[in-house]
């Protein structure tokens, strides 16, 4: 399955390319146009590959009480982030890519902040599951958990940036950029979905006993904040 993602999203790659090289050419925006909606292919298969914070999306949603708009209004400010980073590292940084990234398509800065920043909404989640007396969600701390974990740029959107940069046509890797955000957002929002309508079945077997699903709300949080800076630590020290 994973080869088969790789394999399709490198077939689409290459004919953006062509397309990207007949539009430099003078082809103009109507062939381009009907070409434009394969980027949001693009960006659901590069989506489903390893990465993109899927497990650290529904993680942070599974620990959080979060309904299903705002466990979306995540997702959306996550897949918003990752594949924005991108087009601003190529449009306002790429003179210093070659100093700024340790490796093609990867950005360790923004990498480190971004999983530094979750470790701190880790150990948050955690001091509110133990703390004993009730407590208040806030609701920002989902749209700033979404920014945080999209700080990683996405290596493809930069890669077709760059493509496009080189040929003299920013504006056509841009058009590309927001469809593969949309396929982006929308395997995203289906992770997103999934976790809070799981979540919510739980919480819903166990809501006629109070203590009982406190401490089990509790627990969840716990278990899903101890994971983020799992996770966090661990990115830090062995990436």
């Amino acid at each position: 399955m994973l080869q088969e993602l790789i394999s399709f999203q490198r077939e689409i790659y290459l004919a953006f390319a062509n397309q990207i090289t007949a539009f430099a050419n003078g082809g103009g925006w109507g062939a381009f146009l009907v070409y434009l909606p394969m980027g949001i292919l693009f960006g659901a298969a590069h989506a489903m590959t390893p990465g993109h914070s899927k497990a650290v999306l529904a993680t942070y949603l599974a620990g959080s009480p979060s309904g299903l708009v705002r466990g979306l209004g995540v997702s959306l400010a996550l897949s918003f982030t990752h594949v924005t980073m991108s087009v601003i590292i190529a449009l306002l940084a790429l003179p210093l890519v070659s100093i700024s990234l340790g490796s093609v398509g990867r950005a360790p800065m923004l990498e480190d902040v971004s999983r530094g920043l979750l470790g701190l909404i880790g150990l948050w989640m955690l001091y509110r599951a133990f703390r004993h007396r009730p407590h208040q969600h806030d609701h920002g701390e989902g749209m700033a958990f979404g920014f945080m974990a999209g700080l990683i740029p996405c290596p493809l959107t930069l890669f077709v940036m760059t493509f496009a940069i080189s040929r003299g046509v920013p504006e056509a890797g841009v058009a590309f950029a927001v469809t593969m955000m949309i396929g982006v957002a929308l395997v995203l929002s289906l992770v997103a979905v999934a976790t809070i309508l799981f979540r919510q079945r739980v919480v819903h077997l166990i809501e006629g006993r109070p203590l009982l699903l406190d401490r089990i709300t509790r627990a969840i949080e716990g278990i899903a904040g101890l994971l983020l800076t799992t996770i966090a630590v661990r990115e830090l020290i062995w990436r």
